[in-house]
């Protein structure tokens, strides 16, 4: 049996259920929700559903007001967007009546709750989580901090020497984050269980809220974005390359947004005297499901410059960072840089303050400085706004380029613990 591993946001969500009327748990399929949600309701009683279960599912959709009413509570509903609005609007009933505090613990693999028109029904009655697949820190143990102290100590984050070798990056992008695949050791179990997954969600998560005429076009959408990784998502490339119109690459790309198998960060908009690209990148939410997008095995990855393994990279990174948001006490939002004079920044984070953390990701152990040119320039143009610039890299040191640009290992995110055996 393998170990079940603790979920940083669990505290929190007990916390919220203790004050809220309502918690909501959004994020993609298999990312732990249901072992979650069973995990909340052994500590908090009430009555466990799941709207997966076709003859639930069919008795809160004929009378969704009766499907809350004659339940305990809390009420713990996974897979509450199969319900849609009338459930959702019978819940907000339920609470309106009643202002115990921990009445529902409901979770989503879709974005349906954050629809403007439901979303403001629940203000003020919700609070919401993200669960995203395991991230390096919650599965090593080790610290979830990283937005802090990148933040308000950078300096602290030089002089660590990480463990982490190559080969151990690799298998760590090739892993990714859900669960269910650890056990499974080869290329070719594992990328069964990614085939079964999309499909699962093409073919029907997607279905239950739009049509979709050709599931086969969208799941060639989504090969063109694991290989666009790092790229904006340019409608016209994307539609020619799908062989799709524009319009159509513009509803399934907010499709897949939705079911959480992707995720845009939108361009860094500062006045910085630059024309900055509007266009968003388009990111796969899981490096593992990325590289059986792209068929990358664990020998190809190994190949000395591998074309793939920078867009690989960048979509891990993006992807801890994202969880590390979720996790984090610090409010950032994540964006890219790029300007028309060929500035280039691959991540930046940004403060509710103004405040701003630059971060180029780059495939190499010993990155020069040259790898952090566009950090410097930024460096410039912001002055103080500008906390630190960051260069990941695959190598062993963490190290300081000169005033607020620091060189880390990537496992500086997750404070360089090793997983034990985790190339075996």
């Amino acid at each position: 049996m393998s170990r079940l591993i603790p979920r940083a946001i669990e505290p929190l969500l007990h916390e919220l259920a203790s004050g809220l009327r309502i918690v909501i748990v959004n994020g993609p399929r298999q990312s732990g929700k249901t072992t979650l949600l069973r995990q909340a309701h052994a500590v908090r009683g009430g009555q466990y559903v799941t709207l997966d279960d076709e003859k639930t599912l069919a008795a809160a959709l004929e009378d969704p007001v009766s499907f809350v009413r004659g339940r305990p509570r809390p009420l713990i509903i996974d897979e509450i967007q199969r319900g849609g609005d009338k459930l959702v609007r019978a819940i907000k009933m339920a609470v309106d009546e009643s202002r115990d505090r921990g009445q529902f613990i409901l979770s989503g693999s879709s974005k349906f709750l954050t629809i403007p028109t439901l979303s403001e029904s629940l203000a003020g009655r919700a609070g919401f989580l993200d669960l995203w697949p395991l991230s390096l820190s919650e599965r090593v143990a080790g610290p979830i901090d990283f937005i802090e102290r990148v933040f308000e100590e950078p300096q602290s984050l030089i002089g660590a020497r990480s463990e982490w070798s190559r080969e151990d990056y690799l298998e760590a992008i090739i892993r990714g984050g859900y669960p269910e695949t650890f056990p499974l050791k080869s290329d070719l179990a594992r990328s069964r269980w990614y085939e079964g997954y999309a499909s699962t969600i093409l073919n029907r998560d997607i279905t239950d809220f739009a049509q979709v005429h050709h599931v086969g076009s969208l799941s060639r959408l989504l090969v063109l974005i694991a290989a666009r990784a790092g790229s904006p998502a340019v409608l016209a490339d994307l539609a020619r390359d799908a062989d799709l119109g524009r319009d159509t690459v513009r509803n399934y790309l907010s499709y897949l947004n939705m079911v959480f198998l992707t995720n845009d960060l939108q361009g860094w908009a500062a006045n910085l005297n630059t024309r900055a690209a509007k266009t968003p990148r388009t990111y796969i939410t899981d490096s593992g499901l990325a590289t059986q997008l792209l068929s990358v095995t664990r020998a190809k990855l190994r190949t000395p410059g591998h074309r793939a393994l920078g867009g690989l990279l960048e979509t891990f990174v993006v992807a801890e960072l994202t969880k590390l948001k979720a996790m984090s006490l610090s409010r950032v939002d994540l964006y890219f840089y790029r300007d028309s004079n060929d500035h280039e920044v691959d991540i930046v984070l940004e403060s509710p303050r103004g405040e701003v953390v630059a971060i180029e990701v780059k495939a190499s152990v010993s990155p020069g400085l040259g790898a952090a040119k566009h950090l410097v320039w930024l460096r410039e143009k912001l002055g103080d706004r500008f906390v630190a610039g960051v260069v990941l890299h695959l190598g062993e040191q963490a190290l300081s380029f000169g005033d607020r640009i620091l060189s880390l290992p990537v496992s500086a995110l997750w404070g360089h613990t090793r997983l034990p055996g985790y190339t075996d």
